[in-house]
């Protein structure tokens, strides 16, 4: 839309107020709200002032003011709202400068598009992210200086929640939740309307299912689009996937592993470049791939530890990238094999289908810096003509010990991934994406509020285990 396209948009839906939107570095999604008389076409150069010091990762006290400026192509009515409300993405400007804020995630990956284009490789990437989450009746958690807990109530776990109806009938199994029809499936209706006000939004839905994990695992994919508009659906996908399960009572979360001995949620991305409307990753390569689709991979798989940070960024991202959990924990490609970090999807022999599916991102992330990050290893790599070794293509877990020798494997912990994205960056800098300052603010903001909270604090299963020593 252009802003007078917009204003128009705005009268035939009746809009009463318009909610301004924009995502911080750990990447929730912030808002600010405003009479929708206070929106004019010149709204569009002048944004809305906002202040940046409060902001997880941004300004400083001394530099606080920013600008918020409506993104026209991003306008719809939210759905949710008792009072209708416009809503529209705000890039993030700088006052002084009149310059995009460097700390912008939505920037960053604007910026990583326009390095494509400037490579001559192509002029499109496509990502399509495959989010799961986990539906729960409830949750309470606390943490202070002498007690510690977490307790989950769900509709579909098989364990003893307390619920006066524990009604186990119909609940799927460990590791054996992956398709079951209803009753046995109980969020089948949920998803559907989940799918249906997304489809309002403006999302394009290609199916939803449960997924492997009880307790209410599901999944809705996306359609693919280009990388910012992807990073701009993850975001709303996430905002309607709450906000319906909310209106019956549930609560979601995108914790890449909230359960004990069942499967985490991920976030596995396929990826593909394309130029002049034609696709670039088909070719007569291994499992019909072009050689830059192979490089592509190449550049994902030398790069993984160090994107591990931005594609798996919370400590939690941890205890779901761990062997036996259908987790890529190891770094290697294949086609059909999901066990591999790189999987080349065999669904359709078209060219245009072509595509490298990335398996180690969680929920957690980030989507503009994931995006973004990956992007920029995957142009690596065929800037650099990476070639990715050979394809591993046996059951990853099953390999002998002195097998597994040469195959590398993803950080362990949090503290890991970012000694590994401290010691290779400077991929992520080409092009001015990534800033230095942006990289280490990022390290910084981790490993203080995250990894060394959690250092720093006893686990109660410690108790268990050292208690009586």
């Amino acid at each position: 839309m252009t802003a007078k396209e917009v204003l128009e948009f705005a009268e035939a839906n009746s809009a009463k107020q318009l909610d301004m939107r924009f995502t911080d570095i750990p990447g929730l999604q912030h808002h600010v709200s405003y009479p929708i008389s206070q929106l004019s076409e010149s709204t569009f150069e002048d944004g809305f002032g906002i202040d940046g010091s409060s902001i997880r990762g941004w300004a400083a006290i001394n530099e606080s003011d920013m600008l918020l400026i409506p993104d026209p192509n991003t306008a719809l009515m939210d759905p949710f709202g008792e009072t209708r409300t416009l809503v529209m993405l705000g890039n993030v400007i700088d006052p002084i400068t009149k310059q995009s804020y460097e700390r912008d995630p939505r920037h960053i990956a604007q910026k990583a598009e326009k390095y494509l284009e400037n490579s001559g490789l192509g002029d499109t990437a496509y990502f399509g992210a495959e989010a799961e989450f986990f539906i729960f009746d409830n949750v309470r958690f606390d943490q202070n200086q002498h007690s510690g807990f977490y307790f989950i109530d769900a509709e579909e776990g098989r364990w003893n929640s307390g619920r006066v109806d524990n009604n186990l009938g119909y609940r799927p199994r460990y590791k054996e939740g992956y398709f079951p029809v209803p009753p046995t499936d109980h969020y089948q209706d949920l998803r559907s309307e989940m799918v249906q006000t997304m489809i309002e939004c403006g999302l394009n839905i290609e199916c939803h299912h449960h997924e492997v994990a009880t307790g209410g695992q599901c999944e809705i994919d996306q359609r693919f689009d280009t990388l910012v508009k992807s990073a701009d659906n993850m975001m709303l996908y996430k905002y309607v996937i709450r906000n319906v399960a909310n209106q019956y009572g549930k609560t979601v979360t995108f914790m890449p592993k909230p359960l004990f001995q069942d499967n985490g949620s991920g976030m596995h991305t396929h990826q593909s470049i394309w130029r002049d409307g034609k696709p670039l990753f088909a070719g007569d390569g291994y499992a019909g791939l072009s050689e830059m689709a192979l490089w592509y991979i190449g550049g994902l798989l030398k790069h993984a530890r160090a994107l591990s940070a931005i594609i798996a960024p919370t400590t939690n991202s941890y205890k779901r990238l761990v062997p036996g959990y259908e987790a890529p924990v190891n770094l290697a490609y294949s086609r059909r094999n999901r066990s591999a970090a790189c999987r080349i999807p065999m669904y359709s022999a078209s060219p245009k289908a072509k595509r490298v599916e990335f398996r180690p991102p969680d929920p957690a992330a980030n989507p503009y810096l994931a995006f973004a990050a990956m992007l920029m290893a995957g142009i690596d790599g065929v800037l650099n003509k990476i070639e990715p070794g050979e394809p591993l293509d046996k059951d990853i877990y099953d390999l002998s010990p002195e097998e597994m020798k040469s195959v590398p494997s993803m950080p362990g912990s949090l503290e890991e991934a970012l000694n590994c994205l401290e010691d290779d960056h400077q991929f992520l800098m080409r092009g001015d994406v990534f800033s230095e300052e942006l990289i280490e603010t990022f390290i910084e903001y981790k490993r203080k509020n995250e990894a060394d909270a959690i250092r720093l604090r006893p686990h109660p299963y410690e108790f268990s285990l050292y208690y009586d020593i």
